[in-house]
């Protein structure tokens, strides 16, 4: 894992101030002398800059985005606690962690610290830019802001906003932190045992009754109590727990709250979609709860050279990290075909 330290204060939308911002990246490859076989992945909610690591078979050796042919970059997102500055790094003016005072940023504050390390890094074109979920509202967000940088997009299982029922969601799931009475406490595990209740919400949305059913049903018809669904919901949110941090959590799902493209732009969202006109690969899930495939096919429809895939999978939202074999057969037939 790399560092980029910005001693320059970075002003959020909302007006707060970070004094400084620490930015966690990896890359994997080389830049070729051309300069033109960047690909930089965007990350969801709970994931981190080790992307081989959580997209394996989409990225890494022998895959369609290999090493060998790319130099990838993922960056670890402000907010979150795999490095980059987030409630548990330390506040310059107090000497102490954020905590729960870390400032509220969004998508598109993201957006701007992944800027300046592009900046950093040198790095003037970026061959494609792709992601899934709360990583697509990144993308979109920087086709956007830096449309000249970027030449192609690779999008699945996201929206161009969030929408009403993703609001209320990430609202339930906060909800479920601050009932936990410690989660404002000054401790990095501070509402842990809401976290676990949020990610057993969010679990529902990623999955769905299909998969659910089909997996965590008991075979013992007299069972009365401790029954497998429930082990694997608390199983799922133990594992979280001991991984991730709840503050963090509760800033980030307001950040994918903040997602809409049309924001302070002054054009509907589908105008703003007609100004990304790099050519974009979309992919939808046919039982995602979370993100629609109508979600995929609205901005399908709105972007001047897109092309939608759907792909048929039982396991809902979290079929962008389980469907591998079928993402990279569809990316690799699109990937060939770019000029």
């Amino acid at each position: 894992m790399n560092y980029f330290n910005s001693d320059e204060p970075f002003i959020t939308e909302s007006g707060e101030t970070l004094p400084t911002l620490t930015i966690a990246y990896d890359t994997y490859g080389a830049l070729n002398s051309e300069k033109n076989n960047v690909v930089w992945v965007c990350h969801a909610l709970t994931s981190n800059s080790s992307v081989t690591e959580w997209w394996p078979g989409v990225v890494g050796e022998n895959t369609v985005i290999d090493p060998a042919k790319y130099f990838i970059i993922c960056a670890n997102i402000p907010g979150s606690c795999y490095g980059s500055t987030g409630p548990i790094s330390i506040n310059p003016g107090t000497g102490q962690p954020y905590y729960s005072d870390f400032p509220m940023i969004t998508i598109r504050d993201i957006v701007r610290a992944l800027i300046m390390l592009r900046q950093h890094l040198q790095i003037d074109n970026i061959f494609l830019l792709m992601a899934g979920s709360m990583g697509g509202y990144q993308v979109l967000e920087w086709a956007v802001m830096e449309k000249e940088r970027i030449e192609n997009l690779f999008l699945i299982t996201t929206s161009a906003a969030e929408s009403a029922w993703g609001i209320a969601i990430h609202t339930a799931q906060r909800l479920a932190i601050e009932a936990d009475s410690t989660w404002k406490d000054k401790s990095a595990t501070a509402g842990k045992f809401g976290l676990k209740a949020a990610r057993a919400i969010g679990l529902l949305t990623y999955r769905n009754y299909k998969i659910l059913v089909e997996k965590q049903t008991d075979p013992d018809v007299e069972k009365i109590d401790n029954f497998k669904a429930s082990s694997y919901i608390n199983y799922q949110g133990d594992k979280l727990v001991k991984r991730f941090n709840a503050q963090s959590y509760w800033l980030l799902t307001k950040a994918m709250d903040s997602h809409n493209l049309a924001r302070g732009r002054n054009k509907t969202i589908d105008e703003v979609l007609q100004t990304i006109t790099q050519k974009t690969l979309i992919m939808g899930i046919t039982s995602d709860l979370l993100c629609p495939v109508d979600e995929q096919k609205h901005i399908a429809d709105s972007l001047p050279n897109a092309t939608y895939i759907e792909i048929d999978s039982s396991y809902g939202h979290d079929g962008f990290l389980i469907e591998y074999e079928k993402i990279s057969y569809y990316l690799s037939k699109w990937l060939s075909g770019l000029k």
